[in-house]
């Protein structure tokens, strides 16, 4: 049986990376899913390589261009949503983007920017579907963190602080929603390798790989599966939690 058959999905930044891998095992799983993104030639690309990952034809996979920092932008895709799929059961926060540079030399533009898209956007898509979720008294939400927020980094002061507020909130929240039987977890990936990590120097991944007991990056499916499991009845009695997934790095 599909673990997730018949649920209704919304992954933000779904169009690449660690979003498109979780919006393929969602399909893979029965999910309909809705992706959001901002490149719409990455969007209408991202689309038509999922429409294979459908195990049934009635499954539903639609993407829209928002920019998750905006609120009024978030609040009217919920509202299109809700009104198509009549209720979203499973939200992933996955957006987000990297500035980085030493504190001394970091703009002021760069950290609100990083600190809009990674955390006020969560603010707002939670804002925006939870009392959905409340009036159903059912939910699932997964946020998408980093082991920076428990370990720092040089050069991202404002990463660093984005992940680390993204999961005291999904902590708060996850009290605060428990008793409607909607459940917020955080996944923590180390080092997976997407765009952000094909920036890197091979010095830098030389570096890095050094510092993961299993000596090798992960993958964006490796992230998927966790998602799946969260999202999944499996995970039924876990909430407020952070799930690490990093390849043994932080222990």
């Amino acid at each position: 049986m599909s673990l997730l058959a018949n649920k209704n999905a919304l992954i933000t930044g779904g169009t690449a990376g660690i979003g498109k891998a979780i919006a393929l095992a969602f399909l893979q799983q029965g999910a309909n899913v809705a992706i959001l993104g901002t490149n719409k030639d990455h969007a209408v690309r991202v689309v038509e390589e999922l429409q294979s990952a459908k195990i049934n034809q009635q499954q539903r996979i639609e993407s829209f261009l928002v920019d998750v920092s905006n609120k009024l932008e978030v609040d009217n895709i919920v509202k299109d949503l809700i009104l198509s799929w009549i209720s979203i059961d499973i939200l992933v926060n996955n957006a987000g983007i990297t500035r980085d540079g030493l504190l001394i030399r970091m703009s002021e533009e760069d950290f609100d920017r990083v600190i809009e898209v990674n955390l006020k956007a969560l603010f707002n898509l939670c804002r925006s579907v939870v009392p959905h979720m409340v009036k159903a008294r059912s939910g699932n939400i997964i946020n998408i963190s980093s082991i920076v927020a428990s370990t720092g980094n040089p050069g991202q002061f404002n990463y660093a602080a984005s992940k680390a507020g993204v999961e005291g909130a999904s902590k708060v929240l996850a009290k605060e929603v428990a008793s409607r039987n909607i459940r917020i977890n955080c996944i923590a990936p180390g080092f997976i390798q997407t765009r952000m990590t094909d920036k890197l120097t091979e010095a830098q991944k030389e570096h890095i790989l050094s510092q993961i007991p299993l000596k090798a990056m992960g993958k964006p499916e490796d992230i998927a599966n966790a998602a799946v499991f969260l999202a999944s009845h499996l995970s039924s009695y876990i909430t407020g939690q952070i799930l690490t997934v990093d390849g043994g790095m932080v222990m």
